[in-house]
């Protein structure tokens, strides 16, 4: 059973990728004339302004800030790769400190001379090193169970299942998952998981997956507009006591060619109505 449409824009906010060719500033200014809430940061909007100016600008603005993406890659061939990834990581966490975002969203990573175990235990590994920094800093690493079509580069993590077992192996309660539909909503197993989940759900992301999709990177869609169930996940989610904002990330090479003050528009409209 789905839940009631969503009256208001209360747990709305977006991510800067889905307004790509939008500065920090810009992104700001649009989403709070939008009616959004809350924001999203990923780094490459953060080095734009600089991390300071960007904390001075998000201190004077309404928007809250929900989290920072992406941090994660920590299986490689070598061990100086995987000490390059960690310390990668590092510079992300006090990224986060200084915007204010209390979730790092990882992306995992996986390294296609190995098997998807040995990346997952180098996952396991990286985030168990960077937890007492994450701690004193105050952020959860959220892990992002990707696509399992991403599974030869981006991450070993494709199903909410794995991030599940590997928060068990892990064992902190720093380590949280952030549950994107446009990855999940395929799986057999996501409402039982999701229950299995709780409270380490600390991020939820939401767009839709286009029918038939042209790029399986750059070619999501605005919710209502493809064919995942969003509602329902969502349901599933808030059945767990979630009651977090609802981000929305859409990666576009079509939206970000578009006016993206008329873009942000219609997914204002889709999040009242088909989210």
């Amino acid at each position: 059973m789905s839940p009631e449409p969503i009256s208001d824009l209360s747990k709305l906010a977006v991510h800067t990728i889905t307004t790509k060719p939008w500065s920090l500033r810009e992104a700001l200014e649009g989403y709070a004339a939008a009616g959004v809430r809350g924001i999203t940061l990923w780094r490459d909007a953060i080095e734009g302004a600089g991390t300071d100016e960007a904390a001075r600008m998000l201190a004077d603005s309404p928007l809250e800030v929900v989290g920072l993406a992406r941090g994660g890659f920590f299986p490689a061939g070598t061990e100086s790769e995987r000490q390059a990834a960690i310390d990668d990581n590092r510079v992300l966490i006090d990224m986060a400190r200084a915007v204010g975002a209390p979730v790092l969203v990882l992306v995992c990573g996986a390294w296609p001379g190995q098997s998807l175990e040995e990346s997952r235990r180098q996952i396991a590994e990286g985030i168990a090193t960077l937890l007492p920094q994450a701690a004193e800093a105050g952020v959860t690493l959220a892990i992002e169970p990707l696509h399992p079509m991403y599974a030869d580069t981006r991450s070993a993590v494709v199903t909410m299942g794995q991030a599940n077992d590997l928060i068990d192996a892990i064992g902190d309660e720093r380590v949280g998952i952030a549950l994107d539909v446009y990855h999940t909503w395929w799986d057999d197993r996501l409402e039982a998981e999701i229950k299995r989940a709780g409270k380490r759900i600390r991020a939820f992301h939401i767009c839709d997956w286009r029918v038939p999709t042209r790029d399986f990177l750059t070619d999501r869609t605005i919710m209502g507009e493809g064919c995942i169930d969003i509602p329902r996940i969502r349901g599933w989610v808030e059945a767990t006591g979630f009651n977090g904002y609802h981000e929305v990330e859409i990666f576009s090479e079509e939206f970000w060619a578009m006016d993206q003050g008329e873009y942000l528009k219609r997914i204002v409209e889709a999040y009242r109505e088909k989210a």
